[in-house]
């Protein structure tokens, strides 16, 4: 159950009550409509067009008031302000104030504690950590790859990993007994270079001299918008180009002839959908793809249109497979196992490959460079104050054996 608390924020809870309850009402009308064009499909070898198109428009009714719920989720998690008062600041928090609101920047340039990171003309400085710990929180709450992905922090320009193809090996043994030779691992070594991401938010003047604005909360709600918005696609499909490299970017190869080093796949069972016989049988082939010890803590992962298909199909019991969150912040399930909406997920189109499944934690690696850098810039687009923020992300697999996808093909 979320923890919402209590004060301000308590309005916003009843509001998200009601929708949630509002969204149970609207899965209840739409299985009902769904189970009809079922039924007719079965009993006439097709449905009627009155029938189709209201499960089409519960379905996209349904999917907007889940996207409303989860925005409301989101804005719920956030701390609630409304004192007028800001949190007291260090010194380094000062003197970031001050180079924000008025380009003060010899504080930041004479700290003995290395808060610069030169000056300007080498980059811009480093934000205080409580401000750097307030934009990775943010982009953990809207960055959907990123909440469930594995994130180091690392100080220099990349991430060596080195992974156990074939695990270690072990064995029995009495407490005085002999130890015989284990196997030598079969390890690989992965790296994940740290590339630059930017954004540049604008502020007026009158803006930044207003005491009551958090200028630190401002610059990092304003960043992780556009950092999130870069990250996803990276993490998604990047090509490892200055960028990270997503996971449906590496070589894909059937599940039966799967590799280390290659993403495999499993078949929807016709181009560009799910077979017509049995549809959800190809989710069930896909959550059994990866071996049990990555289905423990697996998810699925797509993006809303091909959510709206999954939500229509049926497992052989005649139990739908989605399902809504059973609690208020819960996310909706896929055969028991959580549903993370990742819009740069492909559309549900012939050889797409528009779903995702498994432990993503295991499998995907994120890699942080410690430092988020601002640069103050109030010439280039007046009278706006352009502050370019900067910060260093790297990304990639780590674990072929734990990410597995669906190609909509039938061969």
């Amino acid at each position: 159950m979320m923890d919402v608390g209590s004060g301000p924020a308590a309005p916003e809870t009843k509001a998200y009550g009601r929708e949630a309850d509002g969204l149970m009402e609207a899965f209840e009308a739409f299985r009902d409509a769904n189970d009809r064009r079922l039924a007719e499909i079965e009993a006439k070898m097709s449905a009627d067009v009155v029938t189709v198109e209201k499960v089409e428009r519960i379905n996209r009714a349904l999917t907007e008031q889940k996207a409303a719920l989860d925005r409301m989720a989101l804005d719920l998690r956030r701390p609630h302000g409304g004192t007028g008062r800001e949190t007291p600041k260090d010194d380094r928090g000062q003197a970031f104030d001050a180079y924000v609101r008025k380009g003060d920047a010899a504080r930041l340039e004479t700290k003995e504690d290395k808060l610069s990171a030169g000056t300007d003309t080498e980059g811009g400085y480093l934000v205080p950590e409580e401000t750097e710990r307030r934009i990775d929180s943010l982009l953990a709450e809207v960055s959907p790859i990123r909440r469930i992905a594995a994130v180091r922090q690392i100080a220099g320009q990349s991430f060596r990993l080195p992974v156990s193809r074939n695990g270690f090996a072990s064995g029995w043994t009495a407490e005085a007994g002999a130890r015989a030779q284990t196997d030598t691992a079969d390890l690989s070594l992965v790296e994940f270079p740290a590339m630059e991401l930017y954004a540049m938010p604008a502020a007026t003047q009158s803006l930044l001299d207003d005491a009551l604005i958090d200028v630190e909360q401002w610059v990092a709600e304003e960043v992780q918008h556009a950092f999130a918005a870069q990250e996803g696609a990276a993490f998604v499909a990047g090509d490892g180009v200055n960028k990270p490299k997503g996971f449906l970017s590496y070589t894909k190869v059937a599940e039966a002839a799967w590799s280390w080093g290659n993403i495999g796949f499993v078949l929807s069972g016709a181009a560009g959908a799910f077979a017509a016989s049995d549809p959800a049988d190809a989710l069930i082939d896909l959550a059994y793809a990866p071996r049990q010890a990555y289905r423990q803590n697996a998810s699925w992962v797509m993006n809303r249109a091909t959510e709206a298909a999954v939500r229509k199909l049926k497992d052989g019991e005649g139990n739908y497979v989605w399902q809504p969150g059973a609690a208020a912040g819960q996310a909706a399930t896929l055969l028991g196992y959580p549903v993370v909406e990742a819009e740069d997920m492909p559309d549900i189109a012939a050889n797409a490959f528009a779903i995702a499944f498994g432990d993503f934690r295991r499998g995907y690696l994120i890699a942080d460079r410690q430092g988020i850098r601002v640069l103050r810039d109030p010439y280039s687009n007046k009278p706006y104050v352009m502050f370019y923020t900067t910060k260093r992300v790297g990304g990639g697999v780590m674990n072929f054996e734990a990410i597995k996808l669906m190609k909509f093909a039938g061969a």
